[in-house]
């Protein structure tokens, strides 16, 4: 009879977190709840100094005492990205949950009206945080012997959606490289899950999509098809929260909407 394996998960209290994308809407909600949680280190990346100390301050409102580290940065960059890790875990000693909530600047826009010269800066703004981080952190999380990884893309990556065709792809590639990952890393205790929501009301990317008139009509429409509430920060930050905690040591390679009904993606 072959012996089951068995594995003791991270628990909060001891665990070290990193935010990318981690100085406002779903990853400052995220750094929030990680801390009403009880994970003790915390560090948020962002790209702006004064959100990054705004962030901060927001979270030690919500959780005295909590060791919250802002560390300014653009993780689509290599070198900024391995600098800000690197600097996490020297200021924690570890990283044990890697939570990439980066957002690119791009909103939905049919292919055809797309200048050739932006496809791939598109591209490179949406996926290229997580792959960074999480190649960064995993021999780490390896040494270890344990480790959540949770990355944000969207429903753009499982369901056809006009004016997404290459934001999609983008989404479509953090998905595929998220659970090939997971099945790369479980052997060494790594879990690795990905949350595809669709709009997040609250948020500056909802202000974005809602100002534009081609993006608002097509997410106004799926609005109206959210009986369940449209979603918030909070709830995908709860959703995260979960996904990072001992409570599901045994999910991983999942990709998880939370749509409040829009699809069943």
């Amino acid at each position: 009879m072959t012996e089951a394996i068995t594995r003791t998960p991270i628990p909060f209290e001891m665990a070290s977190a990193v935010i990318t994308g981690g100085t406002s809407g779903v990853g400052l909600e995220t750094a929030c709840q990680l801390a009403e949680a009880g994970v003790p280190r915390i560090a948020i990346v962002g790209r702006n100094a004064e959100r990054g100390q705004a962030a901060r301050d927001s979270i030690l409102a919500r959780k005295p005492g909590v060791h919250i580290v802002f560390l300014q940065g653009d993780c689509n960059e290599a070198d900024q990205a391995i600098a800000a890790c690197e600097a996490a875990r020297a200021a924690f000693g570890s990283v044990d949950i890697l939570v990439n909530s980066t957002v690119g600047p791009y909103g939905p826009t049919l292919l055809h009206k797309i200048p050739v010269e932006q496809l791939q800066d598109i591209v490179l703004k949406q996926m290229m945080a997580p792959l960074l981080t999480s190649r960064i952190v995993l021999p780490w999380m390896s040494e270890k012997g344990g480790g959540a990884i949770i990355n944000i893309a969207s429903d753009a990556g499982k369901l056809t959606t006009p004016g997404e065709s290459v934001i999609g792809a983008a989404m479509a590639g953090i998905i595929m490289f998220s659970r090939t990952m997971a099945i790369e890393a479980k052997r060494h205790g790594i879990r690795v899950n990905i949350v595809t929501p669709s709009i997040i009301e609250g948020t500056a990317t909802y202000q974005q999509v809602m100002a534009a008139e081609f993006s608002s009509k097509l997410f106004g429409k799926a609005i109206k098809m959210a009986q369940l509430g449209v979603v918030t920060p909070a709830d995908m930050a709860a959703l995260i929260v979960f996904l990072a905690s001992p409570q599901a040591a045994k999910i991983t390679g999942q990709a998880i909407s939370c749509n409040g009904g829009i699809s069943a993606a």
